[in-house]
């Protein structure tokens, strides 16, 4: 009962109650095309990567599960995405007021607040957004399959939906076997996925300010500024090292012409943000692009949004953190504002605990198979950021390893929201403070 008062802990209940649910629908023998039970590994692993809105998966979704199967892990991901939105809002909207002690539910965003009753109205937006976006990308997606490739409406209009919803939560999951690799040359359907999934990586903060400031840049609050340039800057760095270092791989964009391969390079500065639609080859990507793909993974996208990684605004705040330093600089900050010591060290720690989690997830799955290294760090870093893209070795590693990825899974999509909540609530003062000594740095 205690965890129903306490929204920390209720969070990570309600995500793992989802988990179990699905795990227990995608058992049932009529959830697969044979009618044959999944395994409960299997079962389990596709609902926590649902439910995480990650897409990395164990067994090729349209031919293993049935329309039962798929439907549920569509439900999954659409409830996942969607709770994920409001309880990180809601959370950011307690941190904001020091839990329990004050009257009024608030975040502080630069000088803007929120109080306690916009909290419906915050909900409600964000639901008018889900639906908007999801049925206008869902129409244009169905009308191009139609179209374009003969599909039969109905099918075209599953295809569709599927798409549209699993690109806005930024899930990856695909009802096509080779994920978008078949529409490689067409923009009027990766275009609209492209596009929702960038919208929903910025995080429902973003959207209420653009939708109360609209795009006057000097009105925005800082961490707007700093998600919408961040992202924008980590995009266009993206394409061009993609671009530029898969132009003459042969297995990627070398047969390709100008056209496709902007296009495709395009889309995959915008999938290793948050989202595991691939439209290429991972697998046979150069070594210095999957180097690429790790930073842009483990970066992330927007705060309480369904990207996943550590998050543009931690990024960017160790970075002027560590450019104050470099410059003597009494103050880190960015746009004419400084930091305030408190989202330093949330921003530090939020990182370290990444990297250390990804580090022994790593180690761990290395000691127990013998994949490639860099395989396997490219996947536990795709399963913490929830991103989903693979190099297809996700099938096959050890139960062990899919146990792994399974808690990086989950602690990538709700540890780091409880984490850094918790930081922001449980500031306590001590009665005293220690004698000073500062050892030896660097």
């Amino acid at each position: 009962m205690k965890a129903l008062r306490d929204p920390i802990r209720l969070i990570p209940v309600l995500f793992l109650a989802a988990i179990a649910i699905g795990t227990v629908l995608l058992s049932l023998p009529f959830a697969t095309v044979d009618g044959v039970r999944a395994p409960l590994l299997t079962a389990l692993f596709t609902s926590t990567s649902a439910v995480a809105v990650t897409g990395l998966i164990v067994v090729d979704t349209p031919t293993y599960w049935s329309g039962f199967g798929q439907g549920v892990i569509l439900l999954l991901f659409q409830v996942g995405g969607f709770g994920i939105m409001t309880s990180a809002t809601l959370l950011g909207l307690m941190a904001g007021r020091g839990f329990g002690l004050r009257d009024r539910m608030a975040t502080q965003v630069e000088r803007s607040r929120l109080e306690t009753h916009d909290a419906l109205t915050a909900l409600r937006l964000i639901l008018f957004i889900t639906i908007a976006v999801e049925g206008i990308v869902a129409l244009i997606l169905t009308v191009r399959l139609i179209a374009s490739y003969g599909e039969a409406p109905g099918l075209a209009l599953w295809h569709g939906v599927f798409h549209s919803v699993s690109a806005f939560n930024n899930a990856g999951f695909s009802s096509y076997s080779d994920s978008l690799m078949g529409f490689q040359n067409d923009p009027l359907f990766l275009g609209p996925i492209m596009v929702s999934i960038i919208i929903t990586a910025l995080g429902f903060p973003v959207m209420q300010d653009l939708r109360t400031n609209g795009i006057v840049w000097r009105r925005w609050s800082l961490h707007t500024k700093i998600t919408v340039g961040g992202t924008a800057a980590l995009l266009v760095l993206g394409f061009l090292a993609i671009l530029a270092m898969e132009w003459d791989n042969p297995d990627t964009l070398g047969p390709m012409g100008w056209g496709a391969k902007i296009l495709n390079a395009a889309f995959h500065s915008v999938m290793p943000r948050t989202a595991g639609f691939n439209s290429l080859n991972v697998g046979a990507f150069h070594d210095e692009t999957l180097m690429t793909n790790f930073f842009l993974m483990f970066v992330g996208g927007g705060s309480a949004g369904t990207a996943g990684g550590i998050k543009v605004t931690t990024f960017f705040v160790l970075f002027a953190i560590v450019l104050s330093e470099i410059l003597g600089r009494q103050d880190a900050g960015l746009f004419q504002r400084r930091f305030g010591r408190e989202i330093e060290r949330q921003a530090l720690a939020v990182t370290v605990l990444s990297a250390t989690l990804i580090f022994v997830a790593t180690t761990y799955i290395a000691s127990i198979s013998s994949l490639p290294l860099d395989d396997i760090l490219f996947e536990c870093i795709s399963a913490f950021s929830t991103v989903g893209l693979s190099t297809g070795i996700t099938a096959a590693l050890p139960p062990g390893g899919l146990l792994a990825l399974i808690v990086l899974m989950f602690v990538g999509r709700v540890g780091t929201i409880t984490v850094a909540t918790a930081l922001a609530l449980g500031g306590r003062e001590l009665p005293f403070r220690y004698p000073q000594e500062n050892p030896i740095v660097g």
